[in-house]
């Protein structure tokens, strides 16, 4: 009785043999494929290409700090961390003085919340860009060690 073999891992796709001169011209590879203008469709759900942050007017909140692309994000987030402390004592305050005024006060810190989040948000795709240099640059660190290690 013969016994069948089978490989545990399927075959590599049929692509691969684009790359058969790879390490003699690298150039010889495919170049990658353009970016995805707009919409599109991945795993049942609309996408768009673009990374768009919704203003806080399309949310019927008011912007509590200026308008423009220039914008002085550490002023902004400091002037609204310090009328947030302030908004919090005065419904402190208020809380003991006069319980029942207490909405008015609750509404404005929501406000305040909705804004500094907002703000925040606005900084994510330069955090983003920020970490990966970070990342690229402690790989490229790391290999400049294990170089320098397998040389000695």
């Amino acid at each position: 009785m013969a016994m069948a073999t089978s490989s545990s891992y399927p075959p590599p796709p049929p692509f691969y043999r684009l790359y058969k001169n790879f390490e003699q011209d690298p150039s010889s590879a495919p170049e990658p494929p353009p970016p995805i203008d707009g919409p599109f469709k991945a795993l049942g759900v609309d996408y768009t290409g673009d990374v768009v942050i919704p203003s806080l007017e399309s949310h019927n909140v008011r912007q509590l700090y200026p308008k423009g692309p220039n914008i002085d994000f550490k002023k902004e987030l400091r002037t609204l961390n310090r009328e947030l402390q302030l908004h919090i004592l005065e419904l402190a305050d208020i809380l003991v003085e006069r319980p029942s005024q207490y909405a008015r006060r609750v509404e404005d810190i929501t406000l305040i919340f909705k804004n500094l989040h907002h703000l925040l948000n606005s900084l994510r795709p330069h955090q983003a860009r920020a970490t990966l240099i970070h990342m690229l640059e402690s790989q490229i660190q790391h290999r400049k060690e294990a170089i320098e290690d397998i040389k000695q």
